[in-house]
């Protein structure tokens, strides 16, 4: 028998001309059928019975043309009839399909019928794509074990160090370019900065004041200022999964100089320029709502998310310095004060690790005694870094570098330590007093770094996880 016959596929009283060829070449299950030897293997029809007509219909298509209609509202029938008839290129070409409507529904179609590599590539475009999938109603029906499994993939690259900034003079062996680079990623090994195939948006040039902070492995810049000293409610994430910047839902409130902390799931904009206020994001609805505002405003505060809790540290008020610790608790949205300082700080990093914040840069003031120090204070331009306790209300000024400025920092948690730089860095800067240094968590220690990035200004440090291939 010629293999360039026709065949007749007969089911459910309908009959459909097939070369038989094409069937041998694209289904698994036709081409172990005229192999096999057996009498069906000679006949010129073949009957096929359970399966759907759209279904057929549409592989059928495809072993024809090679080309196949994707629609959600055959998808079923689609994946049944390829799987049994094991059409492998239609199931490859589904991984191609999938977006933000048909993800979770190919997604559990690919474990009904056990489509290993559909369901593989479901799960990688769910974790690319995770701050919009968890707007989609169906993501929430997902077993729960699923939806953690996809915000788990989306730390499984590369704990990167990352700069942005506006950099007008880079210190890196690239290629000349006609823009310059504007996102910068540190390559521990090599101890060099390499340049990250994305710049910042435009409208993101030369705005100063704004907030940062990572949620879920996205990068998001809230709010700030321009030169004009306009103030923005525009907000940027930049999802590294994809290499991209995207815009979400701006602030209600136009805010600069604030603190932006992503606590259990959502982010939070607190305070501001001669503002109390409090604004929460939440990923799912993809908006801002106001929450309860701190007692009072505050001017040169710091804050940090500790233990689930925002802790708000120093500034001034309007009348007086503040020397009470703050404390947000999302659950209850009340403040609280939690304690009161024996020493004024401000314009200091936060960051914290279990139940210890650590406190970088800035000014201390002491104002009564009590606080246990290794070394006499002096912390008006010096680079400090303190610890306070928030179990055991216990401060601790840990490591001094009297070479470094404490101000005019950045810095940021990666891998067993603080890695702090400096904010702007122009010519005039002296190599002293160009911050790029790592504090051990661990071992109390600096760890100076030799490549300082690049000049340029409004620089931020942080740590993401890049996918392995960037």
């Amino acid at each position: 028998m010629s293999s360039d016959q026709i065949i007749a596929i007969v089911m459910d009283d309908k009959i459909y001309e097939v070369n038989k060829k094409k069937l041998i070449e694209k289904s698994d299950y036709f081409r172990a059928l005229y192999s096999s030897g057996m009498r069906e293997s000679t006949e010129d029809s073949v009957q096929l019975q359970g399966l759907s007509v759209p279904g057929l219909e549409l592989v059928l298509e495809f072993i024809n043309t090679s080309k196949v209609q994707v629609v959600n509202e055959t998808l079923e029938d689609l994946i049944e009839t390829a799987s049994f008839l094991q059409v492998t290129s239609i199931l490859k070409l589904l991984t191609s399909e999938i977006r933000l409507d048909n993800c979770v529904e190919l997604y559990s179609l690919s474990e009904v019928y056990g489509t290993h590599d559909l369901r593989n590539a479901c799960l990688k475009y769910m974790t690319c794509y995770y701050h919009p999938m968890l707007r989609r109603p169906e993501f929430s029906s997902l077993p729960s074990a699923v939806r953690d499994q996809v915000r788990e993939m989306r730390m499984k690259g590369t704990a990167t160090l990352v700069a942005i900034g506006d950099f007008t003079c880079l210190s890196l062996d690239v290629p000349d370019q006609d823009e310059p680079w504007s996102m910068l990623r540190y390559g521990e090994v090599e101890q060099r900065w390499k340049p990250l195939a994305n710049n910042l948006p435009p409208d993101m040039i030369n705005v100063r004041g704004y907030g940062s902070a990572v949620l879920d492995n996205y990068l998001f810049i809230v709010g700030g200022y321009r030169m004009t000293s306009q103030e923005i409610s525009a907000v940027h994430c930049y999802n590294p999964c994809r290499n991209e910047w995207n815009q979400v839902a701006p602030l209600n409130q136009k805010r600069s100089n604030f603190k932006l902390l992503a606590v259990q799931g959502k982010l939070y904009a607190v305070g501001g320029q001669c503002l109390g206020t409090v604004e929460c994001y939440s990923p799912e609805q993809d908006w801002w709502t106001c929450v309860s505002s701190m007692p009072d405003p505050l001017a040169e505060f710091s804050a940090c998310e500790c233990q689930g809790m925002i802790y708000v540290m120093g500034g001034y008020t309007a009348r007086d310095r503040n020397t009470n610790v703050l404390c947000y608790c999302p659950t209850s949205d009340t403040w609280t004060v939690f304690r009161s300082c024996s020493a004024h700080i401000r314009k200091q990093q936060m960051l914290s690790v279990e139940d210890t914040i650590y406190l970088v840069g800035g000014y201390t003031h002491e104002l009564e005694a009590g606080r246990r120090q290794r070394r006499p204070s002096q912390t008006e331009d010096v680079l400090t870094v303190q610890s306070y306790n928030v179990t055991t209300g216990e401060w601790i000024q840990l490591k001094e570098n009297t070479s470094k400025s404490g101000l005019n920092l950045t810095c940021t948690l990666h891998n067993d330590g603080i890695y702090i730089m400096s904010r702007d860095v122009s010519l005039p800067t002296s190599l002293e007093h160009r911050v790029f240094l790592k504090y051990n968590i661990f071992s109390d220690a600096w760890e100076a770094f030799r490549r300082f990035p690049a000049l340029g200004q409004n620089m931020l440090l942080c740590s993401l996880y890049l996918p392995n291939m960037l």
